[in-house]
């Protein structure tokens, strides 16, 4: 379960992301979509052969929250705005209000997994670049589910699903979000486990 943001943090006066502009904006979310496309393809590609003993010591532990470093506070976008960081493994989506707050979210969109970085922060809510979902700042709860016209005809095939979020503060000159540590060395022992168990056992011997 995640913690949801109790004391969201205040956006920095002097940081200025001139990656807002409109013709940087369109350019990531170009690459976003084309991004999205090449995973997809990825995954029916031949994939190379794994190291079984990595696999085989992979043990799962149990979940760990902590504040990780995620973003300087030199890359705070502005107000109306987000970026994207990493704290524990974890794709994070760091959104700015209208006012100045500070959110975590996670950084992939349902259903496609787009970047939710690309959105735009109105209203208390930010914005599937692609798609047109937005999701609740304070609780990533979907308010409007897929209601631009690629996300209507995208949309109606799945469920409405929300976005985690996390507690977010600032320490010196980094933002740190609460995440748990282990969740990623968690999903790799279960990956792995699957890959190995679909070869044969996962504990090495064959069936």
């Amino acid at each position: 379960q995640v913690s949801r943001s109790t004391a969201p943090l205040r956006h920095h006066p002097l940081h200025n992301n001139s990656c807002s502009s409109h013709f940087i904006y369109n350019f990531k979310m170009k690459l976003a979509v084309i991004a999205t496309l090449a995973a997809g393809a990825s995954a029916f590609a031949p994939t190379a052969q794994v190291s079984r003993s990595t696999a085989l010591n992979a043990k799962k532990v149990g979940p760990k929250l902590q504040y990780v470093p995620c973003i300087s506070t030199d890359d705070l976008p502005a107000p109306g705005s987000a970026t994207s960081g990493v704290a524990g493994g974890l794709a994070i989506c760091i959104a700015v209000d209208e006012k100045g707050s500070v959110f975590a979210l996670g950084d992939k969109c349902p259903p496609v997994n787009q970047p939710l970085s690309f959105g735009k922060v109105v209203g208390g809510t930010i914005a599937d670049p692609v798609l047109g979902t937005q999701f609740d700042l304070k609780t990533g709860e979907v308010v409007s589910w897929c209601p631009s016209g690629l996300g209507k005809l995208i949309g109606g095939i799945f469920d409405p699903v929300g976005v985690p979020v996390y507690p977010v503060q600032a320490k010196g000159k980094s933002v740190n979000v609460q995440v748990d540590v282990n969740y990623k060395a968690n999903f790799e022992a279960d990956y792995w486990s699957g890959i190995l168990d679909a070869q044969g056992k996962s504990n090495g011997k064959y069936y």
